[in-house]
């Protein structure tokens, strides 16, 4: 009988590698910026290069571009070296983070820049300037001037004049920090919804996890650097390769534990985790993620069971849609916990500061990397 192939992963299957980064290093004097990152992009796939300030991201973004080319290693877009070409022979259209549309000009006019440049006819110019303030909707903006738009309206305009001259990839430098809270949540999703019918290969910046994890068919997340993992948001959240892609991306609890055969310890606790390859008797870090953790109620038969502890609530937070509560255990030494419980966990199970129950850490999720210096 022949396997059925979801059709998520036929397409995945059917895409063609169509930028190649290998071994690149980027150094400014003494300071290595970028230390041999290698990297394969899809063919129309939205990459998230993710991680604090001064990671490299915006630097590997920039030698994509041929803005601040790479001190050795080599890019290939379809097939293409472009290793050493100057920014105006490469095939990609840009947003900066300060959107650099032409004060002086018009909307449309800037978003004709481009297109003028390549010497088409005036109404072919006309004709796609129309359409591309359609697809951005505003098609109302096309003689208003760029102080007299929203962030967000200028923005979009930034983001038309980048695709106007279909560009076979698109580069984003943190095209969304300079907009309020808001209009980021809704320009994400419009981003996202443009790339995806466009289907123009799409590099973004950010230091923002949330947006990452919302837009991104990949993430791929930087330290110091180097690439610390690349994968799926589901997977760079629910299964980090190192402590510090489970710090960064979304918050998680830390706790000193001892590790052997297959049992982490934690005060006075045990607790059983899926985590492998360990030498035996080996000082660890454990990680668990705030929404892991879940309440029951309690009473002997509960604390019977692996990986339940008694606990008690020393603070609750209101956040909305859910609780965060902060807890307590001396079975951990002492050793703080930060939970996030629904609100109808909180009213089942009648919670308040103050208050004792009983908490299961499941084993696979609890989390087990090296010891943190």
């Amino acid at each position: 009988m022949n396997a059925i192939i979801p059709n998520s992963l036929q397409s995945a299957a059917l895409r063609t590698s169509y930028l190649d980064i290998e071994n690149v290093w980027k150094a400014y004097g003494n300071f290595v910026a970028l230390r041999d990152i290698s990297l394969s992009i899809q063919q129309g796939e939205f990459i998230c290069f993710l991680g604090p300030s001064g990671c490299g991201k915006t630097t590997l973004l920039r030698a994509i571009a041929g803005l601040d080319p790479q001190s050795r290693g080599s890019i290939r877009q379809a097939g293409r070296d472009i290793s050493n070409l100057p920014a105006s022979q490469r095939d990609y259209g840009i947003v900066f983070q300060s959107y650099a549309l032409f004060p002086n000009l018009t909307v449309a006019a800037n978003i004709a820049f481009g297109l003028e440049n390549t010497g088409r006819p005036w109404d072919e110019i006309k004709s796609r300037v129309k359409e591309l303030l359609e697809l951005v909707g505003l098609p109302d903006k096309a003689l208003s001037y760029p102080s007299q738009l929203s962030g967000g309206q200028q923005q979009r305009i930034a983001l038309a004049r980048a695709i106007a001259i279909n560009p076979g990839l698109l580069l984003l430098d943190e095209p969304l920090s300079a907009l309020d809270a808001k209009v980021r949540v809704h320009l994400r999703h419009e981003i996202k919804e443009l790339q995806r019918k466009l289907q123009v290969t799409t590099i973004m910046v950010t230091h923002d996890q949330e947006e990452a994890l919302a837009m991104a068919d990949r993430i791929v997340v930087m330290n110091h650097g180097v690439i610390e993992q690349v994968g799926t948001p589901i997977d760079v959240y629910r299964h980090p390769a190192s402590l510090f892609v489970a710090n960064f991306i979304g918050e998680t609890n830390r706790i000193k534990a001892h590790f052997s055969r297959g049992i982490v310890t934690i005060g006075r606790t045990l607790l059983e985790t899926t985590v492998t390859g360990f030498a035996d008797e080996a000082d660890v870090t454990v990680a668990v993620r705030p929404e892991d953790i879940l309440p029951h109620a309690r009473g002997h038969e509960q604390l019977a069971q692996p990986n339940h502890l008694p606990v008690t609530i020393t603070a609750m937070e209101f956040l909305g849609s859910f609780w965060r509560v902060h807890l307590r255990s001396t079975e951990l030494g002492g050793t703080p916990l930060v939970a996030n419980f629904s609100m109808n966990a909180v009213r089942r199970f009648s919670l308040a500061e103050g208050e004792d129950l009983t908490v299961e850490l499941p084993a696979d999720r609890v989390l087990v990397f090296p010891a943190a210096r």
